[in-house]
């Protein structure tokens, strides 16, 4: 998969005549069609297999290291944002900052990690205090993110949640610092956007990772080998048919929102990205929700 991820790297916007004569490559054997569904956002992917082995590039040293840390980002970023799409609600649910004041830094990574630990009991010890939330189950995904640049640190959490309560949310922070919270609000692809700040790289000089809890539902994914044939594939690529036309006949409870295209220097074919956004069908004072019935049909 590493391969195939930085094998296709070229936009459809830089790519040369070769790239577009590549779809028809008599070693091109056909596409396969990966859709992840999570939560509202349906994802399909669709890239090349060969009839035989394909060149790929080799990488040595360090830029094979840096290139294999900017997948791993990316990587990271699909994950989260398919993780929070998959799991919390619209306007329901919360994103909570929690810093610390000057002077009270965290040492290490480490330290901030156990914060956050602290934190998590904290707030499931006042859940089970309440008696109308004594069988609640908490969610989470956070984010802790530590630098130090020779004696200067600094350290901060970014969590999303279900976590009830907003206010009580901020007041269970007992390291100093600032608390900011909000609602969680989506746009056409979900909770991207803030999934993507949240787990944006800083620099060699800062520790970030995220934790999530174990309770959280996995994106759904299906595999195809048969769905998408090689001509029409390349009529996508070539704008030559309608890609939201065929991507909504296909699923037809979604509304098409972009596509990528991306060409290889090194194999044929082409990587085909698409994102869609649930059709809304239920509303509450304006606000779309989906429950647990409504996964059952992803």
């Amino acid at each position: 998969m590493a391969t195939y991820e930085e094998s296709f790297a070229i936009e459809k916007k830089n790519c040369e005549q070769s790239h577009f004569d590549s779809l028809r490559a008599e070693s091109l054997a056909g596409y396969r069609v990966k859709t992840i569904k999570s939560g509202p956002i349906l994802e399909v992917e669709a890239y090349p297999f060969w009839k035989i082995p394909q060149g790929t590039r080799k990488k040595r040293g360090e830029e094979s290291s840096d290139s294999q840390k900017n997948l791993n980002d990316k990587n990271t970023k699909k994950h989260v944002t398919r993780l929070i799409n998959a799991n919390f609600k619209n306007f329901d649910d919360i994103w909570l900052t929690y810093t610390y004041p000057e002077g009270k830094m965290p040492a290490d990574f480490e330290q901030a990690k156990k914060d956050m630990t602290n934190l998590v009991r904290r707030m499931k010890n006042w859940l089970k205090k309440q008696s109308q939330f004594m069988n609640f189950e908490l969610k989470y995904i956070y984010v802790t993110e530590h630098t130090r640049d020779g004696n200067k640190v600094r350290a901060h959490h970014h969590m999303v949640t279900n976590f009830p309560n907003r206010d009580i949310a901020e007041n269970l922070w007992n390291c100093g610092g600032r608390t900011q919270s909000r609602r969680l609000q989506s746009d056409d692809f979900g909770f991207e956007g803030m999934a993507r700040y949240i787990t944006k790289e800083k620099g060699n000089k800062t520790m970030k990772r995220y934790t999530p809890s174990r309770n959280l539902k996995q994106p759904t994914v299906t595999v195809a080998d048969t769905k998408l044939t090689r001509r029409r594939a390349e009529k996508i690529a070539k704008e030559e048919i309608s890609a939201q036309e065929i991507f909504e006949k296909w699923h037809k409870e979604y509304q098409f929102k972009d596509m990528q295209v991306k060409f290889s220097d090194f194999v044929s074919g082409a990587y085909l990205h698409v994102r869609m956004k649930r059709i809304d069908n239920f509303t509450k004072k304006g606000r779309t929700t989906y429950d647990d019935e409504d996964d059952q049909h992803y």
